[in-house]
């Protein structure tokens, strides 16, 4: 078992069912996520018979970068799997700070027609360390610390919903990688008995939906997930999720070229959106060699955005990063598989 998808209240419970104390958690922690150790015979405080329990019991061993592609804000990896799948996140320069999109499985389900991620069919999901290993290994190779999260690389997060929740948990522990919950976003393209179990975790992680149609029919016609919970049935799902944790949630939009983006559509979207406590992010698309969508035209961006703006729905438009090297919202697919 490897140790970086262990949450520390389990890694408590193994040391009292070996008779020790459960503060023995609490040191392996700080060797692990504080002083990045690479072998259990590093953690001086914990006896050399406990060292050489823990080295039978949980393994150290990492994933490895197999590429890396940068350009002047953002910095793609690809990482390998020990079973020689790959994956890809995402490190995006802000000016407050470092943020890294992680993949949470390997090829995605969710069938997005506009998505580059979603033309390799799901192989597996993610084990919670392979989560926490990516980030792990991308501040290794920066030597910088990350300080905000989201899970929006390949893959549909609530459909790997335990491993997600344990490295969210483990990456937010004071004693882990210390990110504060609200600079951690889960994106889901709206798997609605999810969205419910979330509402009841008790983290203040931000939650954003992946909408890109204001209605059913076009959104049956791009997102295949719409056909299994639909658009009423997921505006009020968000509705209740927002009553219940009272956090506002991010809508996401991306803007298609004469499929999404014409002024009805941005009326229908804020008629859709009103009243809710909701921000819309519309996303210029990122154009693909394989997909025949394309990007919407700049003043039709800002003309749904005035729309938007006008009938009172908080919106902005992303910033965009990592176009040119395939590494922006919707471009990630682990290319790279002869290595």
């Amino acid at each position: 078992m490897n140790i970086y998808g262990i949450k520390r209240t389990d890694l408590e419970k193994y040391f009292l069912d070996i008779n020790e104390k459960k503060f023995k958690a609490l040191q392996v922690f700080e060797w692990l996520y504080v002083h990045k150790i690479k072998a259990f015979s590093e953690m001086t405080n914990i006896k050399k018979e406990l060292q050489e329990k823990l080295e039978k019991d949980f393994s150290l061993k990492m994933i490895t970068i197999a590429k890396r592609q940068e350009d002047k804000y953002t910095k793609k990896y690809l990482f390998k799997l020990f079973d020689g799948n790959f994956i890809e996140a995402v490190l995006m320069k802000h000016d407050y700070g470092l943020s890294v999109c992680v993949s949470s499985e390997v090829g995605c389900n969710m069938g997005c027609k506009f998505c580059e991620s979603g033309r390799l069919k799901k192989v597996r999901n993610l084990g919670a360390y392979e989560m926490v290993e990516q980030i792990l290994l991308i501040e290794e190779d920066i030597g910088k610390r990350i300080s905000s999260v989201v899970i929006m690389g390949i893959g549909e997060p609530l459909d790997n919903y335990d491993n997600v929740m344990d490295f969210i948990r483990i990456i937010n522990d004071p004693k882990g990688l210390a990110i504060g919950a609200r600079h951690i976003t889960l994106s889901t393209c709206g798997i609605i008995p999810k969205i419910k179990d979330l509402a009841n975790e008790d983290l203040q992680i931000n939650l954003a939906i992946s909408l890109h149609a204001p209605n059913t029919q076009l959104r049956n016609k791009i997102m295949p997930v719409n056909k299994a919970y639909k658009l009423p049935e997921l505006m009020e799902c968000i509705k209740d999720y927002i009553d219940k944790t009272n956090r506002r949630v991010t809508i996401e939009y991306v803007m298609l070229d004469e499929i999404n983006d014409n002024e009805t559509q941005a009326l229908e979207l804020s008629s859709l959106l009103k009243g809710l406590n909701v921000y819309v992010n519309l996303i210029p698309y990122n154009e693909t060699n394989n997909i025949e969508y394309k990007r919407s035209k700049k003043d039709k961006i800002l003309k749904f955005y005035d729309i938007l703006k006008k009938k009172g729905i908080n919106v902005t438009i992303r910033k965009e990063f990592g176009s040119n090297i395939d590494a922006a919202c919707g471009q990630l697919r682990s290319k790279e598989v002869n290595l």
